[in-house]
């Protein structure tokens, strides 16, 4: 048997061996073909062509498998695939892998969950992260049909293209596996077959190199599928035999190399056993060999008589294990109960409790809840048994258990009072009174005194006590039981106290009815009804005044059984005591007036009818003596008609009640005195009206005669006027007339009779002017009190009612105009005028809204002003620039001097050599400035970044962030940078929410892109300090705690169970020790460990959880933002979506991306410090990511099931979890907008002292250039967009050499023109990266920056005209506003008007007095001057203006006015705040702009003074003698000014600076002379001689000269006609006036 084995095993290598050698015969014959691109071979290759070939032979091998795989597929899937080059690309969506996934395995990939199955999404918006569904549909199709895992790619790979030739890989290997299957046909081997470009080969050499992907083996496929899969007996066989040598050498490493080979079949292997394992299967082996005999013949025996069988050695090994098992159970156990004694000294809760939760323990009924109880009991019991034992004594397991069972009944009675005191609560919230009472008498809650009667007190008072105090705590706070005990004893006294009220007042009531004025007043003072100012003299009109209250009540509510309470009976006693008190000051009053009146003093008589109790109107002060002439004649006249009287008088209470005073003695009743007949010498309050009023009267009507005699004396003149032109036209018609003499005779006829009755009447109404005014007035008055006293019975009769509708009416009225005012689009003039009285104060408003204008213009204007002088700035330090390189220029100069003497040359060329970003000169100065306008352009304006992030490959938007998003934002190192960031975070996030996202869940299964920028970002160096802060304490209690160990597997528990168990008897458990979730959770113990483990879970899970829901404040703002913008994205755009489901996707951004991997892996986020010896263990980590766990499933509100049916105890948890979390969520993603937050707004970069600079390498700059070139179109879709006209002032994109100005290592071409060597290239590439890791420094600002007029003029016209309206509408209505312009107002009205201006007035200057008023300007003053009318006229003249501005319209009647007003109303206060705020930040706007602006003077100044120094200290450098310094640096520029040269034309010609001169031929240049003197520092004076003759003079500035070499300007003309060579003249200059 042994010798069959042995062949079969050698015949199957030998035939693998032949199989080998044909396939690298087949392999060479096909290169041999020629199919890649020969090299040209001269003798034997060098190493880097060899290396050339190599690549393309990889390439070419490379393209051949994608020709393989691509027919392979296209026999498969019956259709045609793109082509070879393309394959990968098309790969990527996984929609040609799930096609294929369906084509072997239907059932696991049906069609229809194939996504973009037809390709439109991929085509229309490119790659979408659903696509990564087909990838892992085909996954699970291979994994479906027992392909092996190891050939199997990511999804990234695929995805994102990281590792295509890996996913080729997978289909050879698939198609093998599947042919074997008998499912697929064979594929093909195209190697020197397939034919391609060298275009082809060299494009696919290049995309391997970038990857820099080593290519797979394809040849091992077959070798490895083998070996994955079922092995044969001979396999089998060759393993064991290899474990018996292993045995047999001694050395347990090879041992157990032989036992884990997969081939021998070999379980439960354990590492650490494999000394263990050797001796054991040694001594077996050497057992078994000793048993053997050693008779017999060799051809009978096998060769397992003397080697162990694969039986055996598993048998050793499961024993090995049990051994070692049982001793780990057994020291377990002494730990868990040594720590359980240890942490009851130490008084560690927490340690405790995971002790006794142990499995280790074997201790039963641990009880979480319990935990306090546990500690206070053990404690108690071990200091009792040491204290009998006189010694320090542990506790036993026995002990412990004993104890836990007694603790539990403890807690429990405690859990029942605090149940009962729960149902109390509950019952309470949800106003359950059948709850309540049963709650409140159970047993169980300890109560005294429940009173079955008292039930609704009960539930009123103990909602109103848990309200109070959940107010004073701030929270839901619930009752305490001795909180509900004395509310129970508080409210049963209450009870009573109410059943008392309800008896008084029924027996008020009673006697009310009865009509007994007597027994009425003793019941309004029983203490039960609780009345307050009861008086004795007031029972009889207390009788009338209930009964009426009571009358008035039966008909209302239409009941004769109608009762009065007790609030209305204290009503009615206040009412009647109020009366009471205002009649007798009233009779008081009148009882003053008539004894003023008898002591004939006019003064006294007028202060007492100036009481207010009297109420007498229409008073003026001029007419006192007439008020006592007319009062005293009309008491007599009484007098002497009543004759002799009592004294009394009767008045008439408000409600009609009579009421009798004795003005002789004092004395009141409200029963008629006996003895009053009704008749009284004494004047009425109504009589003393009527004659005071006549009085008053007649007095306005004779001053109002003597006020208007002017205006009578002209209507006569008028009318005379009208008589006069009348005669005269007829005359003039008479004469005209045929009829002259009869016309003539008529109208003098006419007009005689006329003046006649007009003189005669004229005449008796002179004579009797007193007559007829007194008839008047007495007609006047008496209609007037006939009226009055008819209209005043009716009222008297029906107050009730007239109140009742009069309140209803002006309630309905005024609700009717508001919902008008408020809702209306175009509200009325009348509705407007009715609420104009809300709009009090408003001259306040209308300055500051004056102001506010005002404010603004001078926020332009400030700024305006500091461009200037920020441009004005940017001037002198390019003067700066120019005379310091002109200073290194000069010196170069003198040196080149030194060493060529008087070579000629062009001085151009002596300038800085290079064209960098930071030279000096015009182009590259633009290059700098367009640089910054670009990035100042990305910084600002966040959808060109939110843009280019999409159109860019998902795998380089991580490195893109990292490198380009976060330099050129600064990494948020200020405000400014940090708010622009989030808008850009914002602005993406939108655009992808609304542009790739169709579902809720896509966010949550997917990676967005901007979710994963912010997460990165904010859990970077700026967030990690919060994120620390928040979890580290929480994470170091876990990993502190060594005794917490949690098992979340039933599998697990159950092994530990059965370790303990053989541990704790030193015998092999009989259960077996492989068991599934289901079998082990059918032993009671390892569900009641579960149980514990479940309990310790949600101990620890509640720690964090109540740690992260405080936390809010801790969360960096920006991830609160960027939370807050992605739930209202999703709710815009999916508005029917439930709160829930968006608080899930806003709790996936904020804990499982931000916060989840922090608490699995503390270490990798630097949440606890370890050392590199001292990492977490694996309990540790699985204990975090339980935790971690838990509050995934509890953020998503997931519940357990499936694999994790055996956490379905924490469901109801997640439930109560998610339910905090959903308010957290809300709470975090509820922030202040970035504007407010950071304090931004549109003045921000102009009043900043400094420009926002950024740090960013050239490789950056470049890289962001050539991104914006290749998407500009994507990114800036409209035409007028500014990014495109200053990605055109940018050109082509440059290399690093041409932004730094420098030259390469080897210039091409090389030496004689020879062709750069590789070395050389390499060098120039190195420098090349060394020059693009150079950062440079930015300032950013903006090429577009406008500041356009704003109308600040018409706005404060608008506004001023806007009040003007309003002082005109409180005087005047109509329908609209131009019927109330064009109709003149009538004289009461231009009264009001006066009246009105007048009280405005008396109260500003009131407020001016106080110093709390605002200073009128002068043009509101004016306009308050002017009358009604006037007002008018001006308002219309505004308007005219304003219509012409377009701000009004005259077709709809300037209804634009009253909108403004009317939104003036509904708006008052808002607007006020808004604007006090706005101004606030305008005048910090202001203060800013002029502390920039005083910054750029200073800046100014000092430039100013540092060129005069510049130019000075030049003169001084020429000034110097030899070996001599000036003292004094004017004396040099003195000297220096001194200095002058003279040269002739020709001179000048010869040396190149002058090149021509306009019709002077050139032999005529010697007769001209030139003469340069300096005037100043740097001021020179030309002058031109021809032949002697001076010509003409010229000012020369030596800073324009470098201004215009700055500018790229060579020759200038200088008289008009000379041109000159600028840079020639510069250096002529420099060399005798500034040089050596």
């Amino acid at each position: 048997m042994y010798c069959a084995l042995l062949y079969l095993v050698r015949s199957r290598l030998r035939s693998n061996a032949q199989s080998m050698a044909s396939m690298i015969d087949g392999r060479r014959s096909a290169w041999s073909s020629g199919h890649v691109s020969d090299l040209p071979s001269t003798g034997r290759a060098s190493g880097a062509e060899m290396d050339i070939k190599r690549k393309e032979q990889i390439a070419y091998q490379y393209l051949c498998r994608l020709e393989e795989a691509k027919q392979w597929m296209e026999a498969c899937l019956k259709d045609e695939l793109p082509p070879t080059t393309e394959l990968e690309e098309a790969l990527r969506t996984g929609v040609m892998l799930a096609k294929l996934s369906n084509f072997f395995a239907p059932e696991v990939v049906p069609q229809k969950r194939i996504y973009d199955i037809d390709g439109a999404r991929f085509e229309l918006k490119g790659l979408h992260f659903k696509h990564t569904d087909n990838i892992n549909y085909w996954m699970a199709a291979m994994s479906s049909i027992g392909m092996p895992s190891i050939f199997f790619p990511t999804t990234t790979d695929i995805y994102d293209r990281k590792n295509m030739p890996k996913c080729i890989y997978c289909i050879h290997a698939l198609s093998i596996y599947l042919y074997k299957l008998g499912k697929a046909p064979q594929i093909q081997d195209l190697h020197g077959i397939a034919e391609f470009t060298e275009e082809e080969i060299s494009a696919m050499q290049r995309e391997l190199e970038k990857y820099g992907i080593q290519m797979p083996a394809f040849g091992k496929i077959g070798g490895l599928l083998a070996s994955e899969l079922s092995v044969d007996e001979a396999a089998v066989h060759a393993a064991i035999l290899a474990i018996n040598e292993a045995v047999d050498k001694g050395v347990p490493a090879e041992t157990l190399a032989a036992l884990n080979n997969p081939a021998a079949g070999i379980l439960g292997i354990e590492s650490g056993n494999a000394d263990h394992y050797q001796d054991h299967l040694a001594v077996t082996k050497a057992g078994k060999a000793a048993r053997v005999s050693p008779s017999g013949e060799a051809e009978s025996k096998d060769v397992y008589d003397y080697l162990l069988t694969k039986t055996e050695i598993q048998r050793s090994l499961s024993a090995v294990n049990d051994a070692v098992k049982e001793e780990i159970a057994k020291a377990r156990f002494d730990a868990a109960i040594s720590a359980i004694n240890d942490a009851v000294d130490q008084r560690d809760l927490n340690t405790l409790m995971a002790a006794l939760s142990s499995s280790h323990a074997s201790l039963e009924q641990v009880e979480p809840l319990n935990a306090e109880y546990y500690m206070d009991g053990l404690v108690a019991r071990k200091a009792e048994k040491s204290a009998a034992a006189g010694d320090h004594v542990s506790l036993s397991q026995e002990d412990i258990q004993s104890g836990l069972l007694m603790f539990n009944v403890v807690a429990q009675e405690a859990r029942d009072l605090g149940a009962a005191i729960s149902a109390i609560n509950d019952a309470i919230d949800q106003r359950d009174l059948d709850a309540l009472m049963e709650a409140l008498l159970s047993p169980h809650a300890r109560l005294e005194q429940v009173e079955q009667l008292n039930a609704e007190y009960y539930m009123d008072g103990l909602a109103a006590r848990k309200a109070e105090k959940s107010a004073t705590a701030g929270d839901h706070v619930s009752l305490s039981q001795e909180d509900v005990q004395s509310g129970l004893l508080v409210f049963n006294a209450l009870a009573q106290e109410d059943r008392e009220l309800a008896a008084a007042v029924a027996f008020i009531n009673a006697t009310i009815d009865k009509n007994d004025s007597s027994s009425l007043l003793t019941a309004l003072k029983l203490p039960g009804a609780r009345l307050t100012d009861v008086r004795d003299e007031q029972q009889v009109h207390y009788m009338a005044v209930l009964e009426v209250l009571k009358r008035n009540k039966k008909e209302i509510f239409d009941d004769e059984d109608a009762e009065l309470d007790q609030p209305e009976i204290q009503d009615g006693l206040n009412r009647a005591n109020g009366h009471a008190e205002d009649t007798l000051q009233l009779a008081s009053t009148i009882s003053a007036i008539n004894v003023a009146i008898d002591a004939g003093d006019a003064a006294a008589t007028l202060a007492a009818l100036g009481a207010k109790s009297v109420k007498i109107k229409n008073i003026t002060e001029e007419c006192a003596d007439l008020y006592q002439e007319r009062l005293k004649a009309a008491k007599d006249a009484k007098q002497e008609k009543a004759g002799a009287t009592s004294g009394w008088s009767e008045y008439q209470t408000r409600e009609g009640h009579s009421f009798y005073h004795n003005s002789s003695t004092g004395e009141s009743a409200w029963v008629k005195p006996e003895g009053y007949d009704g008749t009284t010498a004494d004047l009425s309050q109504d009589e003393i009206q009527s004659i005071v009023s006549m009085a008053s009267a007649d007095f306005d009507r004779e001053t109002l005669l003597k006020s208007k005699e002017p205006l009578i004396v002209q209507l006569q003149a008028r009318v005379r006027g009208v008589l006069l032109r009348r005669k005269f036209k007829d005359r003039l018609r008479f004469l005209k007339s045929q009829e002259a003499t009869v016309v003539k005779l008529q109208a003098n006829w006419k007009g005689l009779k006329q003046r006649r009755e007009f003189r005669e009447r004229k005449t008796h109404f002179v004579d009797n002017t007193a007559a007829i005014i007194k008839i008047q007035a007495y007609v006047r008055g008496w209609l007037a009190r006939r009226q009055y006293q008819r209209r005043l019975k009716y009222m008297n009769d029906n107050v009730a009612a007239v109140v009742k509708i009069q309140s209803w009416f002006r309630g309905y009225h005024g609700r009717k105009l508001y919902k008008k005012l408020m809702g209306a689009d175009k509200p009325p003039v009348e509705t407007v005028s009715r609420f104009l009285h809300l709009l009090e104060q408003s001259d306040v408003d209308f300055t500051e809204e004056l102001e506010l204008q005002k404010l603004k213009a001078q926020v332009v204007t400030e700024i305006r002003g500091n461009q200037q002088l920020e441009s004005d700035l940017n001037v002198m330090d390019i003067k700066i620039g120019l005379l310091v390189r002109n200073r290194l220029e000069l010196q170069d100069v003198v040196n080149h001097g030194r060493r060529l003497k008087r070579r000629r040359g062009d001085v151009s060329q002596m300038s800085l050599h290079g064209k960098g970003l930071k030279t000096l000169d015009k182009e590259s100065r633009q290059r700098l400035e367009a640089y910054q306008h670009l990035f100042y352009l990305l910084q600002t304006n966040p959808s060109y970044f939110a843009k280019l992030i999409f159109e860019m490959p998902q795998s380089k938007t991580t490195k893109f962030m990292e490198n380009v998003i976060l330099t050129v934002f600064n990494f948020a190192s200020n405000q400014r940078e940090e708010y622009l960031m989030l808008k850009l975070f914002e602005t993406a996030l939108k655009e992808e929410v609304a542009s790739k996202v169709d579902e809720l869940k896509e966010i949550i299964t997917g990676n967005p892109t901007v979710i994963k920028m912010v997460v990165h970002f904010n859990r970077g160096a700026r967030g990690q300090s919060q994120l620390r802060d928040l979890l580290e304490p929480l994470v170091s209690d876990i990993i502190g705690d060594r005794s917490l160990v949690i098992h979340t597997s039933p599998v697990d528990v159950y092994k530990a169970w059965i370790n303990q168990m053989e541990q704790e008897t030193g015998q092999p458990s009989k259960l077996p020790y492989e068991v599934s979730n289901d079998q082990a959770l059918s032993h009671v113990e390892v569900r009641e460990r579960m149980a514990d483990t479940i309990r310790s879970l949600k101990e620890v899970v509640t720690r964090f959880l109540n740690s992260i829901l405080q936390s809010v404040s801790k969360i960096p703002y920006g991830m609160r933002y960027v939370a807050m913008q992605l739930r209202l994205a999703l709710i815009e755009k999916f508005p029917d979506a439930a709160e829930d489901e968006i608080l899930k996707v806003v709790g996936n951004l904020i804990y499982y991306r931000y916060m989840n991997p922090a608490i699995v892996a503390p270490d990798a986020f630097d949440i606890v410090s370890l050392t590199a010896d001292k990492g977490l263990n694996p309990d540790q980590r699985r204990n975090l990511g339980s935790i971690a766990k838990v509050l995934q499933y509890a953020a998503a509100n997931k519940m357990f099931e499936g694999e994790n049916a055996a956490l379905v105890a924490v469901n109801p948890y997640i439930q109560e979890a998610f339910v905090k979390f959903r308010s957290f969520f809300l709470r975090a993603s509820t922030v202040e907008d970035a504007e407010t937050h950071f304090s931004i707004d549109e003045y921000t970069d102009v009043v900043t002292l400094t420009k926002p600079t950024i740090y960013i390498s050239v490789k950056e700059i470049i890289s962001t250039h050539s991104l914006l070139l290749e998407h500009e179109e994507a990114v800036a879709p409209e035409p007028d967009d500014p990014i495109h006209e200053v990605l055109r002032d940018l050109g082509e994109v440059p290399d690093a050499q041409t932004l730094l100005g420098g030259e390469a290592v080897y210039p091409e071409p090389g030496p004689g023109g020879r062709p750069l060597t590789e070395e050389q290239i390499r060098a120039n590439q190195g420098k090349l990266e060394e020059q693009g890791k150079t950062e440079i420094s930015l300032t950013l600002t903006s090429k577009f920056e406008r500041f356009e007029d704003d109308d600040t003029d018409m706005k404060a016209l608008f506004v001023r005209t806007k009040r003007l309206v309003v002082d005109v509408l409180r005087t005047q209505t109509g329908d609209n506003l131009s019927a109330i312009l064009y109709t003149p107002a009538s004289d009461e009205q231009e009264d009001e008007h006066q009246r009105h201006i007048k009280k405005r007035h008396t109260r500003e200057d009131e407020a001016s007095e106080k110093g709390t008023g605002v200073k009128r300007s002068q043009s509101l003053h004016g306009d308050d001057l002017l009358p009604l009318e006037g007002m008018k006229r001006k308002i219309q003249r505004n308007l005219r203006l304003l219509e012409s501005d377009g701000l009004v319209s005259s077709t709809n009647n300037y209804q634009e006015l009253i909108n403004a007003i009317a939104r003036d109303i509904r708006n008052q206060h808002r607007y006020r705040q808004q604007r006090k705020r706005e101004l606030a930040r305008l005048y910090q706007t202001i203060a800013h702009l002029n502390e920039k602006a005083k910054f750029f003077e200073d800046q100014i100044n000092y430039y100013q003074q540092y060129i005069k120094m510049c130019l000075a200290n030049l003169a001084k450098a020429k000034g110097k003698a030899s070996g001599r310094l000036y003292s004094k640096q004017q004396s040099d520029a003195q000297q220096a000014v001194r200095k002058s040269i003279r040269y002739s034309g020709q001179k000048l010609y010869d040396k190149g600076v002058i090149q021509d001169i306009e019709g002077l031929p050139p032999h005529q240049l010697r007769n001209v002379s030139f003469e340069i003197t300096a005037t100043e520092v740097g001021v020179f004076d030309v002058s031109a001689k021809f032949m002697g003759v001076s010509m003409e003079k010229v000012e020369l500035i030596f800073q324009d000269l470098l201004q215009l070499q700055y500018e790229g300007v060579t020759v200038m003309k200088m008289f008009g006609k000379a041109k000159i060579n600028v840079n020639l003249l510069i250096f002529l200059i420099n060399k005798k006036f500034y040089g050596k």
